[in-house]
């Protein structure tokens, strides 16, 4: 898999937090080798502002965030993915368009932190444990040789990684 550049889409319903918060991680820690991006099966048309306000804390770009359609990333005329991962359990179930490329795909869900009630504090929580356990994931992935292992190896260890602390309840029971 050695290349100078890997296209990343991170997919999520909404498109408005767990994709939101794994695409501003890659795109920092990430960079210059991979280019991250997010989309969702139906996407919210507005970025949450807990996934802002966390992300803005811990220094984490910001700008130029919008609610997209995977679609923009399946049309013919789009950048080829190298790797897609979905972070929602819905969109992991949904019939996801057919990928050009054929990228390596892995799941690594995340419990929902929009979905949580209670405070603004308690709201940021979620976001900030959300974020903690996505950074996590992410800098396993960043340490993978992906000079020296080839597909098949790549997609285990990228299922493997969605299984790490922090996995969402549905995917834990499995």
């Amino acid at each position: 898999m050695t290349q100078d550049t890997y296209n990343v889409l991170f997919l999520c319903t909404a498109n408005s937090s767990r994709s939101i918060l794994a695409e501003s991680i890659l795109r920092k820690d990430g960079a210059p080798r991979f280019k991250a991006h997010s989309a969702g099966s139906y996407p919210k048309g507005e970025i949450n502002p807990f996934a802002l306000k966390v992300l803005e804390s811990y220094n984490y770009p910001t700008d130029g965030f919008r609610s997209k359609s995977w679609d923009e990333f399946s049309d013919a005329k789009a950048a080829s993915m190298d790797f897609i991962f979905t972070v929602c359990d819905d969109a992991a179930g949904e019939q996801c368009p057919v990928w050009p490329g054929h990228p390596a795909t892995a799941h690594w869900g995340i419990d929902d932190p929009s979905l949580v009630t209670g405070t603004d504090i308690d709201k940021e929580a979620a976001f900030v444990t959300a974020f903690k356990y996505m950074r996590n994931r992410i800098s396993l992935f960043l340490a993978l040789p992906l000079d020296t292992l080839d597909h098949l190896a790549v997609s285990s260890h990228l299922g493997e990684i969605g299984k790490t602390e922090g996995a969402s309840a549905k995917i834990a029971k499995t």
